[in-house]
């Protein structure tokens, strides 16, 4: 006699932690991916800092840079508070929340 494949049974708890995890790692990429955009900011701060101009090119490169960096300020906030990790899921809910609500005045 064959026995039918048992279904792993998932209390709230389990679910509740999968998806805590999985929200930490889209955050995580996103954070990973707007740092990596960012890389060659430092040498061109120094530059200024040395007593050097900034050319045209390296202005606009650091506007871009400073805007991605601030887009992250609502990441990386939490980040820097003592159990600030712990905060993400509900960071990450009032800024879904803000999204639906503009979603719902761009409509109408």
């Amino acid at each position: 006699m064959t026995q039918l494949p048992r279904r792993k049974i998932v209390s709230p708890l389990q679910r509740g932690w999968a998806s805590a995890r999985l929200m930490q790692e889209r955050h995580r990429l996103l954070i990973r991916n707007e740092l990596s955009q960012v890389r060659g900011l430092i040498p061109i701060l120094m530059k200024h800092r040395n007593g050097e101009q900034w050319s045209k090119k390296e202005r606009a490169i650091l506007l871009r840079d400073l805007r991605a960096l601030s887009s992250l300020s609502p990441y990386l906030i939490p980040l820097l508070m003592p159990g600030g990790i712990l905060m993400f899921p509900l960071l990450a809910w009032w800024l879904d929340s803000r999204r639906k609500e503009r979603k719902d005045t761009v409509d109408r």
